[in-house]
């Protein structure tokens, strides 16, 4: 039982006991409301009994009755506490350990992952679904389980005390959970369709957030407010139609549980007729039938929602599956050259994006990585700190084998600044500071300066305090991009990658923040890529890249002399910006 919970709902062993024992104190919570009945019964027999034969003494006394229904009430009142406790406390333990898990296995998941993947689709994931999910297990699972369970008991007893009675008020059950079994492969296929939908609006919605500026610009509001408008009405068209459909099935189910009442009343009252059945037992069966379809129609009720909680399961389940990135969490490399073997690599199967990548960043060195746009420079400065685990090939970092070093652990001997910046909400003293967490407010400003963003920072209200919004919204691109590498400089790494890092800064700013790199990159491996030709003429070693192949390597000098594609690309930005 315990593999079944774990296999079904990804839970762990410790909150697949816990379902077990929230199943087991409802379905004891469950039995114990019908106690009261039960005893009320026996003493409505008891002493409705001398109206009839005044001569006859009760067997039990009023303080006996007193005294059981006082000691039914606490052990209702000791059920529901650990009803509740089982139910709802452990379950939100559960959640929370559900919560952690899914935040770890994203923390292990290649850092490229987040590059390729919607916002919108992982915030859904790791807030609704999860939300839903502990709203079901703590309202519904259970309760389902408890539902079967107390009615199977139940059904036993009554069959023992009355086997006839019992066909009449059990007949219709069958019947009712065929038909509401075939209506279970509507149902999975309409959730898991509402499911994709919610998903593509979600992420329509970021598109549009993320995009509101470009949306604007180019007078697309109104096509992009269209497309929405459709996606949502079919939504609500799809809703409509399972509601009614999903609907139709279950209240056909509840309409033929409901002709089992009739069915007690009626032969209850021929074997009443013929005297094969007291009153008190008649009026028994009367009042238990009116009380045992309720957690049958609950249960029907709440396997729909199973069925919906089935979809957000099969999520979570394939977010656990996602190959993780692992491995030694101690790494002291002797040298921090970098050198790529016969590096092959595919974001999808069947593409190539780089072939047979080989060559060496050696420390102290500035690497330059330049060639057509697409041709693959990004994706290996990103195999190079394992943000993508390679096809075939190996990447080495001082000799050893990064696919071998915890991504955390490889990430500490990297500084790394890209084109496109992610900022925080936060001051700039607390953006910068990223880069070193123990950093002082001195180290801090020295980063800042370094990075040429001594000069801005002064016109702002606050200074290094300000507030700088989300994703820096109050900062134009060269400012933002000055953050980073002030982030850069402040971490100090032996390591550093530079995508475009200066590609947003004027013609003055770049040559400061070069002066500044200069300092930073000295005795390091740096690997730089940009599209400005004078960006790199000072770099120690060239290596050219195109679709995915290296075509050319050497110093600035030699691939000049050679007249092959940098030359070409050289003579090509002079003529143009000349």
């Amino acid at each position: 039982m315990l593999n079944y919970f774990q296999n079904k709902y990804a839970m762990s062993e410790k909150g697949a006991k816990d379902l077990l024992a929230a199943i087991i104190w409802t379905v004891c919570m469950d039995l114990s409301f019908m106690a009261p009945v039960i005893l009320g019964f026996m003493f409505l027999e008891e002493y409705l009994g001398l109206l009839f034969n005044p001569a006859n003494t009760p067997q039990n006394s009023l303080v006996y009755y007193a005294v059981m229904s006082a000691a039914f009430f606490l052990v209702m009142l000791v059920i529901a506490y650990f009803q509740y406790n089982s139910t709802y406390t452990r379950i939100y333990e559960e959640s929370a350990k559900r919560r952690i898990s899914l935040a770890e296995t994203l923390r292990k998941l290649p850092l490229a992952f987040f590059g390729k993947k919607d916002i919108a689709d992982l915030s859904s994931t790791i807030m609704e679904d999860t939300t839903q999910i502990e709203t079901l297990f703590s309202h519904s699972v259970p309760q389902i389980y408890a539902a079967v369970s107390t009615v199977l008991i139940m059904g036993v007893m009554m069959f023992f005390y009355n086997w006839k009675l019992s066909l009449a008020v059990f007949w219709v059950v069958p019947v009712a959970v065929l038909v509401f079994y075939l209506s279970r492969k509507l149902q999975k296929t309409m959730h898991a369709r509402l499911y994709e939908i919610k998903r593509e609006i979600g992420d329509k919605i970021q598109e549009g957030l993320d995009s509101a500026q470009e949306i604007k610009s180019y007078n697309r509001e109104g096509a992009f407010s269209s497309q929405l408008n459709a996606m949502l009405d079919n939504l609500e068209r799809l809703m409509i139609k399972g509601e009614l459909l999903i609907g139709a099935f279950i209240n056909l189910s509840y309409v033929l549980l409901k002709l089992g009442l009739p069915s007690v009343l009626l032969y209850g009252a021929y074997l009443l007729s013929t005297g094969e059945i007291s009153v008190f037992t008649y009026l028994v069966f009367l009042v238990v039938t009116a009380r045992i379809y309720n957690p049958i129609m609950e249960t029907m009720n709440n396997l729909a929602l199973l069925l919906y909680l089935n979809v957000r399961i099969n999520r979570m389940k394939e977010m656990d599956k996602m190959p993780r990135q692992e491995g030694s969490t101690e790494f002291s490399p002797k040298n921090y050259d970098i050198e790529f073997k016969n590096v092959g690599f595919s974001y999808q199967e069947g593409v190539q994006t780089l072939k047979n990548v080989s060559f060496t960043a050696r420390q102290g060195d500035v690497t330059a990585l330049v060639g057509p746009s697409g041709g693959g420079k990004s994706t290996i400065a990103k195999l190079a700190a394992r943000f993508w685990d390679i096809d075939q090939g190996t990447v080495t970092l001082g000799g050893g084998d990064i696919s071998l070093v915890d991504p955390e652990t490889l990430l500490n001997h990297y500084a790394i600044v890209f084109q496109d910046v992610t900022l925080f909400n936060s001051s700039i003293m607390d953006n910068i500071r990223l880069g070193r967490k123990d950093a002082t407010d001195e180290e801090v400003i020295k980063a800042a300066e370094l990075a040429q963003c001594a000069e801005f920072v002064k016109k702002l209200p606050q200074g290094y305090n300000t507030l700088i919004g989300e994703n820096g919204e109050r900062l134009s691109g060269g400012e933002r991009q000055r953050i980073s590498i002030a982030r850069a400089i402040l971490k100090d790494a032996p390591i550093i990658l530079l995508d475009e890092a200066t590609a947003s800064l004027d013609a003055e700013n770049e040559s400061k923040i070069q002066r500044a790199l200069g300092e930073l990159v000295r005795n390091k491996t740096v690997l730089i890529i940009a599209h400005r030709m004078r960006t790199v003429l000072g770099a120690d070693k060239i290596v050219v890249i195109k679709d995915g192949v290296i075509e050319e390597t050497g110093t600035p000098a030699e691939l000049t002399s050679k007249q092959g594609i940098f030359a070409g690309m050289l003579k090509t930005q002079y003529q143009n910006c000349c």
